[in-house]
């Protein structure tokens, strides 16, 4: 019985372990629940990944985010409200605090009703700007679908999104090799802030679409929101703390509709120039990534040891304080002499530091390989860094990549730091921090002088005045005059 209780533990353990780094506990707030089977397959999907959804309403006076002093929820999904206000419950500074307790916020937005001025606040706080008005559409002529919107054109169609760097990974382009396309309807577009590192686009709108109010003549628009690539359609932002929040610029992509549905953009050629066909949506995919990124279901490091030791003649020293020692001397790459048997040898000392990195992936850890542009890089710093090296990875385990760089401790003695810090777009940030202290040269570790090269020439010098004064004494001795034999002495 007590093994059975064990192995039911052990389960349910490991099906908490599956879902988030952070926790499974998901709210779901939308005005009216009836509303609930228009996404039932998004819901359904997340069930299945371990989430524990709560459905609730912004009109409910007893719900909140915080339950003494600690979050009720783990990750918060807004779905469009036609309310002005969510109430008391769901203000800016509660949505700031989520974020800054480790919540995670996912916010759709809809064209077909104003934003509430409570998302609409949070998002100006964020650097990303909505119209004034809080009433967008984003609307394209050349990319959109011809079965749903040959008239309206508010239905875009567009490829998968790529990468926003060579060094970024993409978590969001699907399988590679296939030409996926994504089905966009009724989307409200969002300006990204230029000074925020934290803020990263996932779908960006073609060079042809543009942002107009819904309530003005789509046939005289003239001074419009937004045009092409300046406008976002899905956005995200990492916080310091690795607290996840994302923009989804049309709920429509969550509808049951949408997951399964046949569209054929109106561009006429695909990305390879072939006649474009009807073809199905990869919005459900594109659903599952999105949302498995904003709840910490991927993009999520780990870090496991950290190590720090002198290499002798690229062995680890064999001494009680091999690994992680406190102190260190300066310029350890310098060659001493040890007698050993009679016979002397010269070891080479290299300081060597190891950092292991792990990258979550839905339900496991695997190693963390960086992309090809991209490289982890250790910093040996006081106040600025005397060393920048490029960590290579030397060891791979299962679920895990072991980065190694050696190199040579400066000439300056001092309290100083190994120091990790990684920060992309898209994963959770890692800065790790070791700190070291560098001594001086003891008496008895100088090399004698003989050995250093550029004291030969004061050592001769030294010898050569020596000699001379040998010489010079031996001269004098045996330099005496001669005596005159026979002379007599003169009284």
């Amino acid at each position: 019985m007590r093994s059975l209780h064990l192995l039911l533990l052990s389960l349910v353990c490991a099906l908490t372990a599956a879902v988030s780094t952070s926790g499974r506990r998901l709210l779901v707030v939308l005005d009216d629940l009836s509303e609930r089977s228009k996404y039932s397959t998004f819901w359904s999907d997340l069930e299945e990944r371990g989430y524990a959804l709560s459905f609730e309403s912004p009109k409910n006076d007893k719900l909140s985010l915080f339950r003494l002093g600690e979050r009720a929820y783990d990750h918060v999904l807004l779905l469009p409200s036609k309310l002005k206000g969510l109430g008391p419950a769901f203000t800016p500074a509660l949505f700031l605090k989520f974020l800054n307790a480790d919540g995670n916020i996912m916010t759709a937005l809809s064209a077909s009703s104003a934003t509430p001025s409570a998302i609409s606040s949070l998002l100006a706080e964020l650097e990303i700007h909505l119209p004034p008005d809080r009433s967008s559409l984003v609307v394209d002529h050349f990319f959109y679908d011809e079965l749903s919107a040959p008239e309206q054109h508010d239905v875009l169609v567009l490829p998968r999104p790529g990468p926003i760097r060579p060094d970024v990974v993409n978590y969001f382009g699907g399988e590679s090799g296939k030409q996926e396309i994504l089905a966009f309807p009724r989307g409200v577009g969002q300006i990204l802030g230029d000074e925020s590192p934290l803020l990263a686009p996932v779908v960006r709108a073609p060079s042809t679409a543009y942002a107009y109010n819904p309530k003005d003549d789509a046939t005289t628009v003239e001074e419009p929101f937004a045009t092409g690539q300046q406008l976002s359609l899905v956005s995200t932002l990492q916080a310091r703390n690795s607290a996840r929040f994302v923009v989804l610029g049309s709920v429509e992509m969550l509808e049951n509709t949408w997951f399964d549905a046949q569209v054929k953009s109106s561009s006429g050629v695909d990305s390879k120039g072939k006649p474009v066909k009807k073809q199905a949506t990869a919005n459900r995919a594109f659903a599952k990534e999105i949302s498995a990124w904003v709840f910490r279901e991927i993009g999520v490091l780990k870090v496991g040891r950290v190590e720090h030791h002198l290499d002798v003649d690229g062995k680890k020293e064999a001494s009680r304080n091999a690994t992680n020692p406190k102190i260190y001397r300066v310029k350890n790459d310098a060659v001493s002499t040890r007698a050993i048997s009679s016979n002397r040898i010269q070891l080479t000392h290299i300081q060597t530091f190891s950092i292991e990195l792990s990258e979550y992936s839905y339900d496991h850890y695997r190693p963390f390989n960086p992309p090809v542009e991209d490289e982890v890089q250790l910093e040996f710093t006081m106040l600025s860094p005397f060393h920048r090296l490029s960590l290579k990875p030397s060891e791979t385990t299962a679920n895990s990549t072991i980065f190694t760089a050696s190199f040579t401790l400066p000439d300056q003695h001092g309290i100083f730091a190994f120091r990790v810090n990684y920060k992309r777009p898209f994963l959770t940030s890692v800065d790790e921090k070791r700190t070291v202290t560098v001594r001086h040269f003891a008496h008895d570790e100088w090399p004698r002088s003989w050995r250093i090269s550029g004291a030969w020439v004061w050592i001769a010098g030294i010898w050569t005045t020596i000699g001379a004064w040998l010489i010079f004494v031996a001269l004098w001795l045996y330099s005496a005059p001669p005596r005159n034999v026979g002379e007599k002495k003169l009284q």
